[in-house]
């Protein structure tokens, strides 16, 4: 299946899941500061239950990433989306996101991963549904849920996109999920790596591992 491109400004994403296995390894150093690695195989797609419980009130949660291009840390926005949130959190500790790749990474617009099939098209087998504030801006290092074009405002599975530029423009339509909150530099590095017509990767960007901590 052909990967959804972004079309009229909107971040889309597919509904079909597509089969396969996983992988990846770490290589040698290489300009740039990022790190030379094999694309991770593509994982079979799961069908998952969706978490039933929110976040613990009164705690922060941020959500550590590691890529072979520096890490980077999302702080969640729980208040605004709880139930995006509470998703999110639950595939991260499930090991959902490690040894992926980000698969569309649009120059001066957004980075997106969260797609283990790496075809744009795959989730968790679940969505929540968490229409965003009216008030919704998408600026540089916001961190947002990509829906299908036809899904409802708010609608979320696995795959999240990372805002790149100053101000993406977009409309008040994708579930918010919080806010990169250190490791600005190592996003700015990964949006410089897609190619401008395509948005496809010019070299592989794998996540290799997230955690949770909360304070």
């Amino acid at each position: 299946m052909r990967s959804t491109r972004f079309a009229s400004g909107a971040l889309v994403v597919a509904g079909a899941l597509l089969a396969c296995g996983c992988g990846g390894n770490s290589g040698s150093k290489s300009a740039g500061g990022c790190t030379d690695v094999e694309k991770p195989k593509p994982r079979r797609a799961e069908s998952l239950q969706a978490p039933t419980q929110t976040l613990e009130a009164g705690k922060t949660y941020r959500v550590d990433i590691e890529t072979n291009c520096g890490d980077f840390t999302i702080t969640l926005d729980q208040r605004t989306a709880p139930k995006t949130t509470s998703s999110f959190v639950a595939l991260v500790r499930r090991g959902y996101f490690d040894h992926t790749i980000f698969h569309r990474i649009a120059p001066d617009f957004v980075i997106q991963g969260g797609d283990p099939t790496q075809k744009g098209s795959g989730g968790p087998g679940y969505t929540t549904v968490e229409p965003p504030p009216a008030t919704t801006r998408y600026v540089r290092n916001t961190v947002a849920m990509a829906k299908t074009a036809t899904g409802a405002s708010g609608t979320a599975g696995s795959q999240f996109f990372v805002v790149t530029r100053v101000d993406a423009q977009l409309t008040p339509q994708y579930a918010p999920l919080g806010k990169v909150t250190s490791g600005q530099d190592v996003v700015a590095r990964i949006g410089k790596l897609g190619d401008l017509q395509t948005q496809e990767p010019t070299r592989t960007v794998e996540i290799e591992r997230m955690s949770v901590e909360t304070s």
